[in-house]
């Protein structure tokens, strides 16, 4: 019996399986991280991004080229003007109104939410020098954001199946000074109402404009808080919160009618 015990292997196969497990658990947990890592990297990326910059001048007259139909009426910057959805500039971006508003994402950090919306419509009227009229109306239907999962829960918190529409109406003359020349930029405040979630509040609205190959060209940027119109900030597991205010910002491309 001595014998027939002192041949037998030692009882170490429990022993030794159980830390094999430890081991498998270490080096899986060990080789998640980098994956996990990506991952978040990856999201990170994905809803960060590079936001478009915001409404400017510069880059708006870059490359602009009226159409020759569009180009009607006397020269010069008098008279009334009215959008034209059919001009870009050389980055390929054409009238739009929309808003830019910070918002923090869980675990990810601050981030810039840009929505624009590309069917606009409108007219100005130019006398001499001053500004006399203006409505400019934007379909909120059409407004789509710098990441497309947002899009949805953007237009639920703008209700635009009921308010598919905002509007900016001119309630003062502005007046520039001096009629001004083709590419003399204009620095001016433009007051009127503006019309969001079926509320309408009064708004100031800075503005450049600058007459470039017939085509009037404006933009222009105010800021609001959300919560004036009615409209709370849309929410997702991602998003940890999203500021009440935010500016809203036009680039708008007018010819002569």
């Amino acid at each position: 019996m001595n014998t027939d015990l002192e041949s037998r292997p030692a009882p170490t196969a429990l022993v030794v399986s159980t830390p094999r497990r430890s081991h498998r658990r270490r080096w899986a947990a060990a080789a998640a991280l980098p994956v996990a890592a990506a991952g978040a990297g990856l999201w990170w990326f994905v809803l960060r991004g590079d936001p478009p910059p915001p409404a400017n001048l510069d880059q708006a007259l870059a490359g602009v080229q009226a159409p020759a139909a569009a180009v009607t009426g006397t020269p010069g910057v008098e008279g009334t003007w009215a959008v034209d959805r059919t001009i870009t500039n050389a980055q390929g971006t054409g009238s739009y109104t929309g808003f830019r508003v910070n918002e923090v994402l869980t675990g990810i950090g601050t981030n810039t939410a840009v929505g624009r919306s590309p069917n606009v419509e409108g007219t100005l009227t130019v006398k001499g020098s001053t500004l006399t009229a203006a409505r400019i109306n934007a379909s909120l239907t059409a407004l789509t954001t710098n990441d497309s999962r947002r899009d949805g829960a953007v237009q639920r918190a703008l209700d635009t199946s009921r308010f598919p529409t905002a509007t900016f109406v001119l309630t003062a003359p502005v007046d520039v000074g001096s009629v001004p020349a083709e590419g003399q930029r204009v620095t001016a405040a433009a007051t009127g109402d503006l019309t969001v979630h079926g509320v309408t509040h009064q708004v100031t609205i800075d503005l450049q404009a600058q007459l470039q190959n017939g085509v009037l060209v404006v933009v222009g940027s105010t800021d609001i808080a959300f919560s004036d119109y009615g409209v709370t900030a849309p929410t997702a597991p991602v998003v940890a919160s999203v500021d009440d205010h935010g500016t809203v910002e036009i680039q708008l491309y007018f010819v002569k009618q």
